[in-house]
């Protein structure tokens, strides 16, 4: 009852309220500068920790420097200006050194021990103050009021702490604001209890209680002009980081390059929109894109021009999307997108959009090309209800329109699920084959065209299933390459090949092809080597068979490893060739030890003037650099006729002998008679293998 009586007959209540003003919005910034500065680390902590000692320093020094002036003592009063400003360094430096305990965290109890060394710091501040308020009387204390002055401002600052550190309960930023606000107030008015003066008659004048006034106005203004400093490095800061953290949340949803929603953004959408199209009864297409001719631009053009078509495509399908329609990018040259519709006619209407667009030219520079895609589309519910299925069948749907030509877009229908399936059990079955010895190597005859003897073999790999029987390579060879099989098959061909040929008792040359896999993850020359050794296999009876696509895929790389593998000393040959868009470009980045001319131009040669012109340039091309020229699928007798006119090195084909098993390529013949005429009958010549 005492302090209170103190406050309401002691006190100018107008200045005790503008101090009240003062310590509480002192009170809010300190505490919020204070969460702040818990959210930062090491030296950024150090200098959140100052700006806000500093608020809660000029708060609490505002405050009791007003309420100083609001005691009506009733005698002459001066301050010394010394201890006034020691007492707000005080104040300062204390808070600082409790918050830096409180964020801490050591002990168990750090904010609460953090909080009593703030109400520590409270009390000297105060007390400071006190011995530089000289006053014109006798100065009297009660040293109860004391002790409890300093007990309250401890205890409640320690308990403010404690609800800003810890934040036990909802309410607890606004309980510790109160808290901090009651532990600077009751030790201020509970230490100004304490005290009692008796005015002596000095004569001096009494201080003007307006001066007093104008001159609390000034403290305050000037104090919440230091704790409005606070406040503007606080929302700076707060604007920086939320523009930082929208910037890092748009990258992270974003693809960069053309600034459609990447992957993870499209996963959440179609995540929301599957539940929005469950509750209101309404069907969703899901639709996968892949463009058909982004590598060709790549490749012909370069990366920079293959990322202007992508900004291109970006900007267009950005454009055309309207309410209910989602587009992004998920991959290098795929994007996906949604649809909500109820009529079917919504969804066509959509896709026509798409297709439009992905079809229409892209001007680069000073060309002009257009990308064309895949289109697959999948519906909720029917082909799907859930997330996963959905995208799923819609990329099943688009590698049906990928491999029909003249199709762009397609519709999940259920015959692809099993198709998928039945791809898969394949690939499953292709990963044991090896163990299981289900594989066999073919070898086809490789003969001179102008004298009909043998230079060589191909080795072609055969797969005989145990359910399925024969598996045809232009079926299982795709799988292997896309599950990462053609590895481990890829390395059996090559080592069962070399140990078979070390065997013949002629030195004929095999060739065995290789895939783009192969040079893309594996150390193929020291492969190579070390089959050679182990096999005993002579390097130049070794000629390795790589198509366009692979040098393509990673020319610097691709380009790097034949040249390893031609160190060695075996010979690499071109296979397929004719059929790539930079034939001429690939021959002159690498001197190739053959050319195999693609069987496609034979099977056109009897009737097509065209063919028989690339035939004869492919053979002049191979005569002026020195190269070689093999021309495959050598079917009939005329079609040999035709290359031995045009001076073609070598031939291969059915007409000249099919794939057999080794066993059944060196059965002993019976005359000589035969052994002359089997180089343009089908049949090979006579010579044993050697038992082993």
């Amino acid at each position: 009852m005492r302090v209170l009586s103190c406050i309401f007959t002691e006190h100018n209540l107008w200045l005790v309220l503008l101090a009240a003003f003062v310590c509480v919005s002192g009170g809010w910034i300190t505490l919020n500068l204070l969460r702040r500065a818990e959210r930062t680390r090491e030296l950024q902590r150090g200098g959140w920790i100052f700006l806000t000692a500093v608020a809660a320093g000029s708060s609490i020094w505002c405050t009791h420097f007003i309420a100083m002036l609001a005691y009506q003592v009733g005698a002459p009063v001066t301050f010394d200006p010394i201890l006034t400003m020691t007492s707000f360094l005080l104040a300062a430096i204390g808070c600082a050194g409790g918050f830096a305990i409180a964020l801490s965290r050591l002990p168990r109890i750090a904010p609460e021990f953090g909080g009593a060394v703030v109400g520590l710091a409270i009390t000297a501040m105060h007390y400071t103050g006190m011995l530089a308020y000289h006053v014109d009387g006798i100065v009297e204390w009660n040293q109860g009021y004391v002790v409890a002055s300093v007990a309250l401002s401890v205890i409640f600052a320690a308990l403010a702490l404690n609800q800003v550190v810890r934040r036990p309960w909802q309410f607890s930023p606004i309980a510790g604001l109160a808290l901090f606000v009651i532990a600077v107030v009751s030790l201020h008015f509970t230490a100004m209890t304490a005290v009692s003066v008796t005015p002596l008659a000095t004569g001096a004048a009494i201080a003007d209680s307006y001066a007093l006034q104008a001159m609390a106005v000034a403290v305050a203004g000037g104090g919440l002009l230091i704790i409005g400093t606070g406040v503007a490095s606080y929302m700076i800061d707060e604007r920086a980081s939320r523009e930082s953290i929208e910037k890092l949340q748009h990258m992270a949803l974003n693809d960069l390059l053309t600034g459609l929603p990447n992957r993870s953004s499209f996963a959440d959408h179609l995540q929301r929109e599957i539940g929005h199209a469950k509750e209101d009864g309404v069907k969703l297409a899901v639709i996968g894109i892949d463009l058909d001719r982004f590598k060709e631009i790549n490749d012909l053009r370069g990366h920079k021009a293959g990322d202007q078509a992508l900004k291109a495509i970006g900007r267009r399908l950005l454009r055309l999307v309207r309410d209910g329609e989602f587009v992004a990018r998920v991959g290098g040259d795929e994007f996906a997108a949604a649809k909500r519709f109820q009529e079917q006619s919504e969804l066509l209407d959509f896709v026509a959009r798409l297709e439009k667009v992905l079809f229409e030219p892209i001007r680069i520079d000073d060309f002009e090309t257009a990308t064309g895609a895949s289109i697959g589309v999948a519906v909720y519910p029917d082909d799907g209800v859930d997330q996963e299925r959905l995208v799923s069948n819609a990329d099943l749907a688009m590698y049906r329109a990928k491999a029909d030509i003249g199709r762009a877009v397609c519709f999940y229908e259920s015959k692809m699920d099993e198709a998928a399936r039945a791809r898969h059990t394949l690939a499953q079955d292709l990963r044991r084959a090896v163990e299981l010895d289900q594989l066999d190597l073919h070898y086809q005859v490789q003969t001179s065209v102008s004298t009909g003897q043998v230079c060589g073999y191909e080795v072609l790999v055969r797969w005989h299933h145990p359910e399925h029987g024969a598996v045809p390579p232009s079926e299982f060879i795709p799988i292997a390459e896309e599950s990462g099989t053609i590895l481990i098959i890829g390395e059996w061909v090559l080592r069962t090949a070399c140990k078979e040929a070390a065997s013949w008792e002629q030195p004929y040359k095999i060739a065995v092809n290789l895939s783009p896999v192969q040079f893309a993850h594996a150390d193929l020359a020291k492969l190579v080597h070390a089959i050679l050794l182990e096999t005993g296999l002579a390097p130049s009876r070794l000629e390795l068979e790589i198509t366009e696509s692979t040098i393509i895929a990673d020319k610097t790389r691709t380009l790097h490893v034949l040249r390893q593998i031609r160190a060695l000393g075996v010979t690499v040959a071109i296979d397929d060739f004719g059929t790539g868009y930079s034939s001429l470009d690939t021959l002159r980045s690498f001197p190739f030890d053959k050319i195999k001319l693609d069987r496609s131009f034979m099977n056109e040669v009897d009737h097509s003037i065209q063919a028989k012109a690339i035939i004869r340039a492919v053979l002049t091309l191979g005569k002026s650099l020195d190269i070689p020229v093999l021309a495959e699928g050598v079917e009939t007798d005329h079609q040999l006729e035709i290359l031995r006119a045009e001076g073609c090195d070598e031939a291969q084909g059915f007409f000249l002998g099919r794939p057999k098993p080794v066993a059944q390529i060196f059965q002993v013949q019976a005359s000589a008679e035969d052994d002359e005429a089997s180089a343009f009958s089908g049949r090979l010549p006579p010579h044993r293998m050697r038992r082993r």
